[in-house]
C-alpha cells in the first residue's frame, strides 16, 4: 500500500515527474497516486518531505501461488547483446521446464525492440521490452525503478540477472527496495520442491553453499558469465510480447550523466572472459618479466593472458586479468595454467573450459587434478617450445 501524508506533501511535483508509469498527478498541490502505481518507489525515493510512504505486505499474507515464469534480465552493451544474457535464458528454460512455467526476458534500452528475434528464436515464450532514449547506458535510478515496476506488476517467481558490473549494481538495489532475497555468484541453479535451489562458493571457496529464499518471492540470484550453457538458435519466432510504456523525466533523476567515457586498450587485444584460448599465470611464474613469456604464447595462439589471485596480489598483472572466484570466469577452448597450483578459489573460474593444460614444477600441485594434459617442468623452458611449435605449425598453413 502507497501512503501519501497531505502534511507533509508540497505539491513540488518531483515525484509526478519521477514516476516511470505515469500513476502520479499533482491535484491541489497534493499527490494523487493513480491505479497505475505498481510500488515500485521511485517516487519514494525522490520526494524530499517523506510524504510518500510505501507499507509492502508481510511475508505471512503473501500468496507464492500467483508468482509465476523464471525472468532474465537480459544485458545490452555497445548495442550488442551480452553473451551472459543468452546463458541466463538457456538455464531459465531450464528451471521454467521442470517447473512447468514460462522463460522470460526483460530487455531495457533506447533500442531494445531490436533484439526481440534474439530471445524469441532461442526459446524465450515472453519478452518484456522496455524502450526510451534516455536508456541506451545503464542507469541505476531509471534501470532499477523499471525493473522493480515491472516485478510488482507481474509477479514473477524467479528473477535472474548476469553478475557483471551492471547487474552486480541492479539485482541489490532491486532486492533492498522490495525486501526480496539474493543469491550473489551461483555457479549452479536448480529446483528442489519446488523452490530455487542456488549454489555458490562459501568460506573463500572452500565449500559449496546451497541457498533457498524460502519467504520472499520473486526468487532472485545474479550468476557469472561463461557458467552456464547458452540457449541455442531454435529459429521459433513466436514469443509473446509485452510492451511497457514508460516515461522518464530526467530532471527528476538525484544523479545525471555528464558524460561516459569508455576505457582505451588495444584494439587487438582479447578480453580474458572472450578468449577461446587464455595463457595464464600463477605465483610460480616467479616475477613480472616473466609473463612476457605467456603473452608470447598467447599472441601467437591469438588468446588472452589470465592470471591467479596471487600474480595480481604481487603487481605482476593487472586485475582486469584475473580469473577465479574474484576475478573473472571464463570458458576457453583451451586453459594453459603456467605455475598455478590450483586453489578452488581459481578452479571455480576455469574448470569449465574445454581442455586445461597444466605446467608446474610441482607434481603433487592441485592442478594437475583437473587438468586434461599436465607437463612437470619449468615453465620457462616449456612455454618457448610451446611457442615455437605453434609458430611453425601455423606458418604452414
Amino acid at each position: 500500500m502507497i501512503n501519501v501524508d497531505e502534511k507533509k506533501c508540497t505539491g513540488c511535483g518531483i515525484c509526478e515527474q519521477t514516476c516511470p508509469f505515469g500513476a502520479i498527478k499533482i491535484v491541489e498541490k497534493i499527490a494523487i497516486i493513480g491505479d497505475e502505481c505498481t510500488l515500485c518507489g521511485a517516487c519514494v525515493q525522490v520526494c524530499n518531505t517523506a510524504a510518500i510512504t510505501i507499507q509492502r505486505k508481510k511475508v505471512d499474507n503473501v500468496d507464492f501461488s500467483k508468482f509465476r515464469d523464471i525472468w532474465i534480465i537480459a544485458e545490452i552493451k555497445n548495442n550488442k547483446i551480452r553473451n551472459v544474457s543468452f546463458e541466463l535464458l538457456g538455464k531459465a528454460k531450464e528451471l521454467a521446464d521442470e517447473l512447468k512455467q514460462d522463460p522470460c526476458v526483460v530487455l531495457i534500452g533506447n533500442n531494445a525492440k531490436k533484439f526481440i528475434k534474439e530471445f524469441s528464436n532461442r526459446g524465450a515464450k515472453k519478452i518484456y521490452i522496455a524502450e526510451h532514449e534516455s536508456l541506451k547506458d545503464y542507469y541505476t535510478e531509471t534501470y532499477s525503478s523499471i525493473v522493480i515496476g515491472l516485478i510488482s506488476r507481474y509477479k514473477p517467481n524467479i528473477v535472474l540477472y548476469p553478475a557483471t558490473i551492471s547487474g552486480r549494481d541492479l539485482a541489490p538495489r532491486v532486492a533492498s527496495i522490495l525486501e526480496l532475497g539474493l543469491t550473489a555468484d551461483c555457479t549452479e541453479l536448480s529446483i528442489r520442491e519446488g523452490r530455487l535451489l542456488q549454489t555458490r562458493p562459501a568460506f573463500g571457496g572452500n565449500i559449496m553453499a546451497d541457498i533457498i529464499s524460502p519467504n520472499t518471492r520473486p526468487q532472485m540470484a545474479t550468476v557469472r558469465p561463461n557458467v552456464m550453457e547458452a540457449a541455442s538458435n531454435e529459429e521459433n519466432y513466436g514469443a509473446e510480447i509485452i510492451e511497457t510504456h514508460i516515461k522518464i523525466n530526467l530532471k527528476g533523476l538525484k544523479l545525471k550523466i555528464k558524460e561516459i567515457i569508455s576505457g582505451t586498450i588495444d584494439e587487438n587485444e582479447i578480453p580474458v572472459d572472450e578468449a577461446d584460448f587464455i595463457v595464464s599465470g600463477g605465483r610460480g611464474v616467479g616475477c613480472q618479466e616473466n609473463f612476457k613469456i605467456l603473452e608470447d604464447l598467447a599472441r601467437v595462439l591469438k588468446g588472452a593472458v589470465g592470471a591467479s589471485r596471487a600474480s595480481v596480489d604481487l603487481g605482476w598483472i593487472p586485475k582486469s586479468q584475473q580469473v577465479g572466484q574474484s576475478g573473472k570466469t571464463v570458458s576457453p577452448k583451451i586453459y594453459i595454467a603456467c605455475g598455478i597450483s590450483g586453489t578452488i578459489q581459481h578452479l571455480v573460474g576455469m574448470k569449465t573450459s574445454d581442455i586445461i593444460i597444466a605446467i608446474n614444477k610441482d607434481p603433487e600441485a592441485p592442478i594437475f587434478n583437473v587438468a586434461n594434459y599436465g607437463i612437470v617442468g619449468d615453465l620457462c623452458e616449456v612455454v618457448p617450445l610451446l611457442t615455437e611449435a605453434f609458430k611453425k605449425k601455423f606458418s604452414k598453413k
